[in-house]
């Protein structure tokens, strides 16, 4: 049986969760401040959220707008994600890059291991990346972390689209967990799906006008469903 592939659907407040799920969503990641990159939403918001719908729930966990973090940050996120976890969060979102622009694997693997059996996913931190095969190797070795947020280039998709379908098409494994976002357009899709990708992520292009002050629209999520189940099926 050949399993769906997954649409993920950023959702900034409450209000997202309905257009998400009748438009066909698989899961919402939901974070703040989309405009530096998302950041850890309020704990009230995310209750609202979680009150708001049965999808499953991943929760980006960043306080500050580099990809660096340090011991007290480290210590405030993982209280925070326990209180989600409390609430009934799926999973989590995140990932944390060194100064020599290598993917952190200590600071990574300390906040994966303080949660428990809940899923996670290595954020777009990893564009930045200098060697990314090295990094993809690196996250190999992070206990329950299923997929990686990549556009394939620190700019978007629309200038890693390229290289992220290499990657995919030379190691089936990667592609498995590998989960294109970051200014995904229509035409890329069907690239990405022949390469073996079948995660797609999506934010703005979900919203009328690309408005983070629109709702999640559910006309829109749906196109994208479709776009993205057809891809895949006639990829295989």
């Amino acid at each position: 049986r050949v399993t769906r592939p997954l649409l993920l659907v950023v959702a900034l407040t409450p209000g997202d969760a309905a257009g998400a799920a009748a438009g066909g969503a698989d899961r919402l990641e939901m974070l703040a401040r989309p405009d530096i990159g998302g950041i850890t939403p309020d704990l009230d918001q995310v209750r609202a959220m979680r009150d708001a719908t049965d999808l499953p729930l991943r929760v980006r966990l960043r306080l500050r707008e580099s990809y660096g973090s340090d011991g007290g940050e480290l210590a405030r996120l993982g209280g925070l994600a326990q209180s989600m976890r409390e609430i009934g969060v799926d999973g989590f979102s995140f990932g944390f890059v060194s100064p020599d622009l290598e993917v952190d694997v200590s600071l990574t693997r300390a906040l994966a291991d303080g949660l428990g059996g809940l899923s996670r996913t290595f954020h777009r931190a990893f564009d930045p990346v200098l060697d990314r095969r090295h990094g993809y190797e690196a996250l190999r070795g992070v206990r329950g972390m299923d997929g990686i947020l990549t556009a394939g280039s620190a700019r978007g998709l629309e200038f890693g689209v390229d290289d992220l379908c290499r990657e995919a098409a030379a190691d089936p494994a990667l592609a498995a967990v590998l989960i294109a976002g970051g200014g995904l357009r229509p035409e890329d899709v069907p690239w990405l799906a022949r390469s073996g990708v079948r995660a797609f992520h999506v934010g703005s292009s979900v919203r009328p006008g690309r408005s983070a002050k629109a709702y999640v629209d559910a006309a829109l999520v749906r196109s994208w469903r479709s776009l993205v189940d057809d891809s895949v099926a006639a990829s295989l």
